[in-house]
């Protein structure tokens, strides 16, 4: 190296040698520890403060209480298994009628777009609308029992799945469609070669909001409307202070939502490929 160069770099910081960065892990890989250290440290100091009564007993139970009351309802002590059994039952028919529906549904108004253009308003007005308005509704259709409270699951699921469905047939690849036009490939054969595959992803999405919607319907309409299931039970022990069952019942729907939530994930991710890249 030249007198000049020496020269003129001698004032400059040296480099820092390169070190490799630490970098958090990210939730769904080992991050899933913070959550879980979260929630523990979470119900630590809530049955801390419910032993040394800082809060009041009568409006909120402790977790040791809490699970003191679903040990004795799943040992056969209490009624909680068959409220549990009777909502799944609304649940897996109103939700299994939304999809049979849904999906076909919205397949053909993202694929044809007259259809599309004439149920549009329909679709957005009430997909807008709180399905808890509809209810008085639904019992003058159906009365109170079981029918209503699986047509509020359905209607609570249906639109969700609908309109993601309509969004992924919408989205799919024009270039690739004109390629398969071009190829004189039959209709029927674009439909199930390319738009049917396409969509997968986004009706996947659909089904997990439409999970999350489901649920919803099934507390609120055995909670207004109903006389039995989980939601019945949510109503009831509010109104007798039970908090211990509340919070029991509570807990099994939202355990409930996280599992198929978890099992929608994954299947979502096995179709992520699908997905059409922007």
């Amino acid at each position: 190296m030249s007198s000049e160069t020496t020269t003129l770099t001698a004032g400059l910081p040296r480099q820092m040698p390169m070190t490799r960065r630490r970098t958090l892990p990210t939730f769904g890989e080992d991050g899933g520890w913070w959550g879980a250290g979260a929630v523990v440290s979470a119900l630590a100091l809530w049955e801390l403060a419910w032993q040394m009564r800082w809060i009041d007993p009568l409006f909120v139970s402790g977790p040791s209480a809490i699970l003191q009351r679903m040990w004795f309802e799943f040992t056969g002590g209490g009624t909680l298994l068959g409220h549990i059994a009777f909502s799944a039952q609304n649940f897996l028919y109103g939700f299994s009628l939304a999809v049979i529906v849904a999906v076909p549904l919205g397949i053909v108004l993202g694929w044809y777009r007259i259809p599309r253009l004439i149920c549009e308003p329909f679709i957005s007005g009430f997909y807008s609308t709180p399905r808890i308005a509809l209810v008085p509704l639904i019992v003058i259709w159906f009365g109170i029992g079981f029918t209503s409270n699986v047509f509020i699951v359905f209607l609570s699921a249906f639109f969700p799945i609908l309109v993601n469905t309509i969004h992924g047939v919408k989205t799919t690849d024009r270039q690739l469609l004109r390629t398969a036009a071009s190829f004189c490939a039959s209709e029927w054969a674009i439909f199930a070669t390319l738009v049917v595959p396409a969509c997968v992803p986004f009706i996947v999405t659909g089904l997990r909001q439409g999970v999350a919607h489901g649920l919803i319907g099934v507390v609120v309409g055995e909670f207004l409307v109903g006389s039995f299931g989980i939601g019945y039970i949510v109503g009831q022990a509010g109104m007798m202070f039970q908090t211990d069952l509340l919070f029991a019942a509570v807990i099994i729907i939202a355990g409930t939502g996280i599992a198929l939530q978890i099992l929608l994930t994954r299947v979502e991710r096995h179709f992520e490929r699908w997905r059409p890249k922007n």
